[in-house]
């Protein structure tokens, strides 16, 4: 299934319904559906052919993202290139996938300098604005052909994503149109959906909050743009436009809880706010519940198994009764019912309900493989298996629990200590913002716990009171033997917590 049937199926359920909206400004899905005509017509003209690699480097943008399906239609492949990468991060995406298209916001235009004469292949550029050097959008797509059906690209690749540069150079994912098919299917059998969906997208449009608005637009729902992350818009944005369903990572749903405005906000239209891209304190997830309603919705997947892995579905957070299930709160959900979810030891051995090993994975979620990395795909599927690089377990009711990434696992005193048991102890102090948790070389313990905290506003902590309150908890050998407090935490372009910058920072490296 092609990236633009989903707006097509919209457009069959009300070609005027509004379907992207970014402040006054809204275009309906016959709007989309013409310019995305437009643009294939284009990418065909400019001799694009089925399987070749266009990219859009843009921030949340409505006509940046109509683009997609204008890729998808010509049966190219889009590739989203994150807008807070440094430039050469970003030119080694567009050589690793051979692009021949870029589409990007003019604010980009001096990123797009420092690299457009090293991409030989990058034979087309486009504006989506005013610039003196490329066509704009309009300029472009004028006197071109309409493309009026889409067309499947070759293997069913529908999108190449990068992993990030974090770890070395990045690596490129290669989802298939069935990729995304199964993703929507599991999203839509998963969460509520009641009538035409609001849903309101705060996140990058290039991760997670991109292949949500997929599912939405084949129910003939509204996605409500936001430029940039404003708490403050953002529940102004839930009140006014009556937003159903959005996204936000851990990070930002402990901003919310501190806003001031959230008190006096009517939330009543929300139907689910997911969350996931990281583990989240069992006590915010509480206040969540109690103070933004039964609507917290759990997705755990990667980009290599999109979104949904497994879920804990707003009304699994709760026991029969309405009181808060709070046993599972800690848990990433019950694995899918497309996906097959084990736990595997180093040596391939698939282990029982309760035991540890890393989490492996099977199904149509799975990607077709890394970009021109034949070597990479091998180990991420050794075994018959896809490996997630989680550590963790499943219960007897079959919930899955993840214990910590395997590299960042701490060896100290010969234990094994999870950096995220450590991290979900910290977060239970009510002084805690948000904190990292790693392992630093030491001459007695071989690896040291270290924990680096962000207090909350207003807030003071102390570090001797903050190591008691996690013994009491965990015990002395798991509890951090080293406790930083910084004013912030440095985090990636999705704001993730970057613990190689920790590391390195505290090494003096």
């Amino acid at each position: 299934m092609s990236l633009v049937a989903y707006l097509d199926k919209g457009v069959s359920l009300g070609p005027d319904a509004p379907c992207l909206t970014m402040g006054e400004r809204s275009l309906s899905y016959a709007e989309v559906q013409d310019l995305s005509r437009r643009v294939a017509g284009a990418l065909v003209r400019s001799g694009v052919r089925p399987g070749n690699s266009v990219a859009i480097l843009s921030g949340n943008d409505p006509t940046s993202f109509a683009c997609v399906f204008g890729i998808a239609r010509a049966g190219a492949v889009w590739c989203p290139v994150n807008p807070r990468n440094e430039a050469e991060e970003n030119r080694e995406l567009l050589e690793l996938f051979d692009c021949r298209v870029l589409l990007y916001q003019p604010t980009f235009a001096p990123l797009v300098a420092k690299i457009r004469d090293r991409l030989p292949l990058l034979t087309t550029l486009v504006c989506l604005g005013l610039s003196a050097e490329d066509p704009s959008l309009e300029e472009w797509v004028d006197g071109a052909d309409p493309v009026e059906d889409d067309v499947e690209p070759p293997d069913d690749v529908s999108m190449l994503v990068g992993t990030g540069g974090t770890t070395g150079r990045p690596k490129g994912v290669r989802l298939t149109g069935r990729n995304v098919e199964t993703m929507s299917a599991l999203t839509l059998m998963s969460y509520p959906f009641e009538g035409r969906p609001v849903y309101l997208a705060l996140a990058p449009l290039t991760h997670a909050a991109g292949v949500l608005c997929f599912p939405v637009l084949a129910l003939g729902g509204e996605v409500v743009v936001m430029p940039a992350p404003d708490l403050g818009e953002f529940l102004g944005l839930i009140e006014r436009q009556r937003v159903t369903h959005t996204f936000l990572p851990p990070t930002l749903i402990y901003m919310l809880l501190a806003h001031p405005a959230l008190s006096t906000t009517d939330l009543s239209s929300l139907q689910c706010l997911w969350y996931g891209a990281a583990p989240i304190s069992a006590d915010r997830l509480e206040e969540a519940i109690t103070r933004i309603g039964p609507v917290m919705g759990q997705l755990f997947g990667q980009s290599e198994a999109p979104m949904m892995v497994s879920t804990l579905a707003p009304a699994e957070h709760l026991r029969p009764d309405g009181s808060i299930a709070r046993e599972r709160l800690s848990s990433a959900g019950r694995p899918t019912p497309l996906v097959t979810v084990a736990i595997m030891s180093p040596e391939g051995e698939l282990l029982p309900a309760g035991e540890r090993g890393e989490v492996v994975v099977r199904g149509s979620l799975v990607m077709a493989g890394y970009h021109k990395d034949p070597d990479a795909t091998a180990e991420a599927s050794l075994f018959g298996w896809h490996h997630t690089g989680d550590i963790g377990y499943l219960d007897e009711e079959n919930f899955l629990y993840l214990v910590d990434r395997a590299k960042d696992m701490i060896i100290s005193g010969g234990f094994n200590v999870y950096s995220a048991e450590v991290e979900r102890a910290l977060m239970a102090h009510p002084g805690v913002q948000d904190c990292a948790v790693i392992g630093l070389p030491d001459e007695k313990w071989g690896e040291r716990v270290v924990a680096v905290l962000q207090a909350r506003a207003g807030m003071e902590l102390d570090a001797a009171e903050v190591q008691a309150f996690v013994k009491e908890r965990i015990g002395s050998v798991k509890a951090p033997k080293q406790v930083e407090i910084w004013a912030d935490l440095p985090r990636s372009k999705i704001g993730k917590v970057l613990k190689p910058d920790i590391r390195a920072q505290m090494l003096g490296s």
